[in-house]
């Protein structure tokens, strides 16, 4: 299944709660603004409701949001210890910036797709390193003197049954290289 079915197969299961809020901070931190978000708590000694104000450390993908902006917020996975929303939309410019000259905010399906395809690269970078130990254990092994990398992409390439140049003509010898 392609990233893009699978975030809209996921999209159509995970529905959230939108969430509205003015940004309160801006520009301060890289890929992150804290918004403020309107809340009441009901006080039982004195039988009524006070102001209970919530603020949300929220990521910005593009830093397109400025101060004063009024937005609408979703819970999403975590981007760092304490972000755990994400910019949804901006209902209302509140500096002098229109919205039309920020960079976009990408949609649900943009950043899912985007977040699959960094976790493709992150597994691949995985799967070589652990490659590069199984070659580095069997050269103490057998004392064999190899290139590491060169072994290392042979054996990946076998595992993800792609041809290494140079492997036919052994095969066709019956010569193993390396």
């Amino acid at each position: 299944m392609e990233p893009a079915a699978k975030a809209a197969a996921g999209t159509a299961q995970r529905v959230f709660k939108e969430i509205h809020g003015v940004v309160v901070s801006a520009g301060k931190m890289d890929r992150t603004v804290k918004v403020r978000v309107a809340g009441r708590r009901w006080n039982s000694f004195i039988k009524k409701h006070f102001d209970d104000p919530k603020t949300h450390l929220v990521h910005d993908p593009n830093n397109s949001l400025r101060l004063g902006d009024i937005v609408a917020i979703t819970p999403g996975w975590r981007t760092s210890q304490s972000k755990r929303h994400v910019i949804k939309h901006i209902i209302a410019p509140g500096s002098g910036v229109p919205i039309e000259d920020r960079p976009e905010i990408p949609t649900e399906l943009e950043r899912t797709a985007k977040r699959e395809t960094e976790r493709a690269l992150k597994d691949t970078r995985r799967m070589v390193r652990q490659l590069e130990a199984r070659v580095d254990q069997r050269l103490a092994a057998t004392g064999k003197l190899v290139k590491k990398t060169e072994h290392a992409m042979r054996l990946g390439a076998g595992i993800l049954g792609v041809a290494w140049p140079g492997d036919e003509n052994a095969r066709k010898h019956g010569k193993r290289r390396g």
